[in-house]
Order: C-alpha cells, then sequence, then structure tokens
C-alpha cells in the first residue's frame, strides 16, 4: 500500500439512476451518442461523426481481446440452479488461448452462484455440439484468492473447450444489467474488430465502431493498431474500501506486438487515441516494463498496483527510451510479441506517459474507471458527467460513448 493522499472514493461517486443505465445497445452501433471535450468545452454529436473531430495523421489503438461465452448454468438433482462464471484458467495451463484448446478436462477459476447449494458432488449437463451429444461434468477441486477452482470435464473428450463454450456457455452480461443474455448479446456484446479470445466482458468503447466509421477515419489519414488486453471480471469490482489507497486491483494479461512498441517509438503520428480502459492500461503498463527492465534489471513483464508511484521508477526515463529497452529486451530472447500482466491502477495524481487522447463509455460511481478518468481529466469529469446525465446520456456497457482531448484541468 502506498500513501496516495488519502483519496476518498465517496468524491467519486455520482448518482446513477437505474433507468440511465443502457439495459440495450442502441439498434446501430455508430448511432448512439458521443459527448466531445476539447478546448472549446462540452458538446454532443452522433459517433458516427467521430472523425470530424480527430486530426488528419492520428493513430487509435484498439484492444481486440474476444468476449468468451464464460457464464454456465448447471443444476443439481434437486433443482437447484447453479451459476459457474469463467474467470481463467488454472490448469493444465494458465494461457487462456491454450487452454480453450484442450480436449477432457480443464481447471478454472471461477465465481460460483448459489454456492451454498453446492458443497460437494459432480454436477452434470446433457448438451449438444452440433449434431453430437456430450455430457458435460463440474467438480470443485479447490479454491483460490476470493474463487473457487472447478475441473470441467466432458464426454466425448475429443472436443475442445471452445467448442463446450459455444454451445453451452452464455455471454457474461455485467451483473449491473440485470437480465439474462439473449441471442443477439453474442454480437452486441463484441466488438466487430474482436480477434482473440479471452476476456469475460467487453472493452465497450469500441462497440460503436463500424465499418463505416472505419472508412471515414481513413478518408483522413488516420490509422489503427491492435493490442490485446483479457479483461477479467473485477473490472466491475467496485471500490468498497474509503481509502482508494487500500483497494486491491486485479490482474489481466496484455499482448502487444513489436511492430506496436516501434511505433510507440518512432512517434509517426499526429495524436495517440487510446480506445478504451484497458487500452489505456495497457500502454501506461508498457511504458513502466521499459522503466523496470532499465532500472531493475528484469525481463519478467508484470506491472504491479503501484509500481508507477514508487519514487525509484519516477526517474525521468523518456517514452523513446523506455520503448527502446522493451525492443533490446525483445531483441535478445528473440521474440515478436510481448506477454505479461498487469495490476496497474490508475487514479488521481498519476502522470499519464504514452496516451493523448481517450475514447470512452461512462462509468460507475465508485469504480476504478472512474478513477482513471479523474486521474486524467482532473475535477472536470464532474462536469462531463453532469452534462451526460443532463443530456440523456445512456451509461455503462450498452450506453454511449465520449471523446476526451487534454486541456487544461
Amino acid at each position: 500500500m502506498i500513501n496516495t493522499g488519502k483519496l476518498n472514493i465517496q468524491d467519486y461517486n455520482y448518482p446513477l439512476p437505474d433507468e440511465r443505465i443502457a439495459k440495450y445497445p442502441v439498434e446501430q452501433r455508430d448511432l448512439s451518442k458521443l459527448l466531445v471535450r476539447n478546448d472549446q468545452g462540452i458538446n454532443k454529436d452522433s459517433f458516427k461523426n467521430i472523425h470530424k473531430y480527430l486530426p488528419q495523421n492520428s493513430i487509435l489503438i484498439f484492444n481486440e481481446t474476444k468476449v468468451i461465452q464464460a457464464r454456465i448454468l448447471m443444476q443439481k438433482e434437486t433443482g437447484a440452479k447453479i451459476e459457474i462464471f469463467c474467470l481463467e484458467p488454472h490448469s493444465p495451463t494458465t494461457e487462456i488461448p491454450s487452454a480453450l484448446q484442450l480436449c477432457n478436462s480443464v481447471v478454472w477459476k471461477c465465481f460460483i452462484g448459489n454456492a451454498k447449494k453446492w458443497k460437494t458432488g459432480k454436477l452434470f449437463m446433457d448438451a449438444r455440439n452440433a449434431d453430437t451429444p456430450f455430457i458435460l461434468y463440474a467438480e470443485k477441486v479447490g479454491a483460490v484468492e476470493n474463487a473457487h477452482l472447478v475441473e470441467l470435464s466432458w464426454d466425448p473428450p475429443q472436443i475442445t473447450f471452445a467448442e463446450v463454450l459455444e454451445y453451452v456457455g452464455l455471454v457474461p452480461l455485467p451483473p449491473y444489467l440485470a437480465r439474462e443474455a439473449v441471442d443477439d448479446d453474442k454480437e452486441n456484446y463484441q466488438t466487430i474488430y474482436a480477434q482473440y479470445e479471452g476476456s469475460v466482458a467487453a472493452p465497450t468503447a469500441g462497440l460503436h465502431f463500424t465499418d463505416q466509421v472505419f472508412e471515414n477515419l481513413k478518408k483522413k489519414n488516420i490509422t489503427f493498431d491492435f493490442l490485446s488486453l483479457h479483461v477479467g471480471a473485477g473490472t466491475f469490482v467496485p471500490v468498497s474500501t474509503e481509502d482508494v489507497a487500500q483497494h486491491i486491483m486485479h490482474t489481466e494479461k496484455v499482448i502487444i506486438k513489436r511492430e506496436s512498441i516501434q511505433q510507440l517509438l518512432n512517434k509517426e503520428y499526429e495524436e495517440l487515441v487510446a480506445v478504451g480502459t484497458t487500452t489505456i492500461r495497457t500502454l501506461e503498463s508498457l511504458y513502466w516494463f521499459g522503466v523496470k527492465i532499465i532500472v531493475d534489471k528484469t525481463d519478467d513483464f508484470q506491472i504491479r498496483q503501484w509500481d508507477p508511484y514508487q519514487p525509484v521508477y519516477n526517474c525521468r526515463i523518456s517514452v523513446q527510451n523506455s520503448m527502446q529497452a522493451i525492443l533490446n529486451l525483445m531483441d535478445k530472447q528473440e521474440i515478436s510479441t510481448l506477454s505479461g500482466a498487469t495490476q496497474l491502477m490508475i487514479i488521481p495524481g498519476y502522470s499519464f506517459k504514452i496516451v493523448n487522447t481517450i475514447i470512452t463509455n461512462f462509468h460507475q460511481p465508485k469504480s476504478t474507471l472512474l478513477l482513471l478518468i479523474a486521474a486524467y481529466l482532473g475535477d472536470s469529469w464532474k462536469a462531463i458527467y453532469d452534462y451526460a446525465l443532463a443530456n440523456d446520456f445512456r451509461f455503462l456497457s450498452y450506453g454511449d460513448s465520449c471523446l476526451l482531448f487534454r486541456v487544461d484541468k
């Protein structure tokens, strides 16, 4: 824990009526509202016009993670319904892509709904993979942190776990939507550019993008780059401690290509625009990894919650030197893709190193996501959220979007 100046989470609260939470998306993604905050103040438009506000030769960086159908509903012989929410693989591998390709069985770290009704024993359910019936079994085999370890197995064993989830899994909608997933959520709760399976929550800032929006951006010579942060369920956990410094941040896996790091080193763009808080955390974590390579001589990409706030790492290392240190390490290891994990918590007082401009949705009161936005905007976050509430913007995952430029706080 560090001294954050006793940031009180109550200062990052605001009234959010339930009717302002978007329970479903708009019919056409890019017809959602767009709030624009720049040096001219706060204005509103439609997301389809976002290209009008971005300078030529900008670069947009997206999180191309793909949401898996991580919720499995099973039933005991007594009739009690048990929900198994798959968070991340535990064994025989902790790598999500590898775990999804496993056959026969796998152990995942899971949240369990109605856990008091499932003390012991093996659950099973009849399912169907295309035209082939199969049986899915679930058994608790341990506990880790605040979750359970569940062994999932199936018969016949030759299908992959990815196929199992495809046929029995449900879209892991955020709990604040307070509704069951429907078929349309399989498409709606996924960005159109999603590539790599591994998230249990969508990087929702990207949900507004359509092919037409991309075309309009290309006409302004705006380019795109992609990285991955596999979003965990911890993104929905509110800060429940009065002192922000006492909150324990969740850890998420990140994957970045060499070409992306090279681009940050060369800085051949007018404006760097991060699409979503997950992209922001990935880019900023990348900077701190370069710093830790230089300071600690480490080759382990693990960013802890409070690393950026430690004096030892605040030694005025430039973005270019940080990126070069990472590229040198990748050359030494002969790798073209960098993988790591970040627990980075961005709070007011944080100094942004890479990100200039942000596209994001409107976030929950007292959440780590709102703290990140407050770190970027300063106290003006309140005026922006007041404006959104007064102008009928829709909030949270399926809600509207905002484009935030760096201006004097």
